[in-house]
């Protein structure tokens, strides 16, 4: 877009009772197609004499319900899926997406899986019509964020809310997890635990290290140093200056959310001579490279990932506008941070060329991937092999963050980096940013959600299959449809 205005997010008011008559309809189909499928999967019982999951889905945000979705499409109906924060609040769309609307088109599918009464387009034209749909441009964060409750409430999908994984641990062919609840602890046992955390599943928010910035000042009510994943509270810097960190579409629409609330100014900066131009992921989005790069010989996915990665990623160019129609804003290239000294009433930050006073600062420098920084898989990440045990010393040392993602088998699960020492690994699977250098951006990005739903899905019920084939062979040979008893043909066993 050319214009300097604010494009058509919205498309006149809603109409509930459309909505009524989608959900209506989208059961009706899940009535003819038999969603959710008969559960398949014997039953189990663990070391403490209590029920075992099939599945524990760490993480009920979009990948987490969307995973949930696929497993009971594909009969494995002994799930749960849980998730630390409030209803709502799972995931970034309704805490630290500070965008308006999505990068992605408003055309694209995922979280409904080919369920067509499932789609965004089918919810957003229940409620405004078809007209209404070809007059939107994109979607907007809240409405992506209200579309995805819906989903999971039409779908039935079980997130239980307020549930954190506090302890994962293999231990033979199962997983147990200490889930830390309102209540206390509660332990269960899982054949399988799926890590669905999103963007920091496999990690961590990035936080640079200045000389003069302790880690325990970022973030928290009375911070004035913050990492863009934050809750901030943008109405403390009213009428004050904001530092940005970072030239990442979060970096654009953080600055433009502190002008929004009232800052005088916001400068962001960046170490770059200038903003990365083509987005090399679009180049990827088509059937051939999700269903085919996890195919594909080390050497090659490792070249591909590396490429598209070094490259980075243009902030939107309606991020970018958003920034330049507002009073203040101000974007300094070729301007690394060399320091971010925390003050009483402010922040003093240093860069090769001044010196800045600012009321608050926000580092918008992404996510680390490193298994170390997950709390929960602490006892095991050292087990985990990484891309770095694959590439060889040299490559590792050229891009050591890349080298830090898990080396993931075909259906996501953790492999192990000295084979035969931790078999139970690969009863975890990575459903989140970590599983990219292995899979493609299967997990967090929309157009490769379904590919790596079902994926992850069709491997979990293929491993559970595998385990128990012997029982399942011998309910085979107890299986007795009498096709034949109402005709003369039918003979007795």
């Amino acid at each position: 877009m050319s214009s300097q205005q604010p494009p058509e997010t919205t498309a006149g008011a809603e109409n509930p009772c459309g909505l009524d008559a989608l959900t209506a309809a989208a059961r009706h189909d899940f009535v003819r197609l038999r969603y959710p499928a008969a559960n398949w999967v014997p039953a189990a019982i663990g070391p403490d004499g209590k029920p075992v999951l099939d599945v524990l889905i760490v993480g009920g945000g979009m990948c987490g319900q969307t995973a949930a979705l696929a497993l009971l499409r594909d009969g494995v109906r002994n799930i749960r899926v849980v998730d630390r924060a409030p209803r709502g609040r799972e995931g970034p769309w309704g805490t630290c997406a500070r965008m308006e609307i999505l990068r992605s088109p408003k055309h694209l599918t995922g979280p409904d899986l080919g369920f067509p009464a499932l789609t965004f387009r089918a919810w957003y034209e229940a409620q405004h019509g078809a007209e209404g749909w070809e007059r939107l441009y994109k979607i907007t964060t809240a409405d992506w964020l209200s579309y995805l409750l819906w989903v999971r409430e039409v779908a039935a999908l079980p997130v239980e809310n307020g549930i954190a994984a506090r302890a994962i641990v293999p231990v033979g062919g199962l997983v147990h997890v200490e889930l830390q609840t309102a209540d206390g602890s509660e332990m269960v046992w899982a054949r399988k635990v799926v890590l669905a955390g999103g963007r920091d599943g496999s990690g961590a928010p990035y936080l640079p290290t200045f000389p003069s910035l302790r880690r325990d000042e970022v973030g928290g009510v009375d911070a004035r140093v913050f990492h863009s994943s934050d809750a901030i509270d943008f109405a403390r810097f009213a009428g004050g200056k904001v530092g940005v960190l970072g030239a990442s579409a979060s970096a654009f629409d953080n600055a433009a959310a502190a002008l929004e609330t009232g800052a005088s100014e916001a400068r962001l900066f960046c170490r770059r001579a200038g903003l990365p131009q083509i987005n090399k992921s679009k180049g990827t989005v088509f059937a051939g490279f999700f269903e085919g790069y996890q195919q594909l010989d080390d050497r090659r996915r490792w070249a591909i990932y590396t490429y598209i990665l070094s490259e980075g990623t243009p902030p939107p160019h309606e991020s970018v506008l958003r920034c330049d129609r507002l009073a203040g804003f101000a974007l300094h290239f070729a301007e690394p941070w060399l320091d971010v000294a925390p003050r009483a009433d402010g922040v003093v930050v240093v860069t090769p060329k001044a010196t800045y006073a600012f009321d608050a600062v926000i580092l918008a420098t992404g996510f680390a991937v490193d298994l170390r920084l997950r709390p929960e898989i602490v006892g095991a990440h050292d087990q985990v092999a990484l891309w770095g045990d694959r590439v060889g010393a040299d490559a590792a040392a050229r891009f050591p963050e890349f080298a830090r993602f898990p080396y993931l088998g075909a259906g996501l699960e953790l492999t192990e980096r000295t084979p035969g020492a931790s078999p139970g690994l690969g009863n975890i699977h990575c459903f989140n940013a970590g599983s990219t250098m292995s899979h493609a951006a299967v997990a967090g990005d929309i157009p490769g959600l379904a590919y790596g739903a079902n994926r992850l899905s069709r491997a979990i019920a293929s491993a559970l299959f595998a385990a128990d084939a012997d029982g399942l062979t011998a309910a085979l040979h107890a299986f007795d449809d009498r096709e034949l008893e109402p005709t003369r043909y039918f003979l007795p066993r």
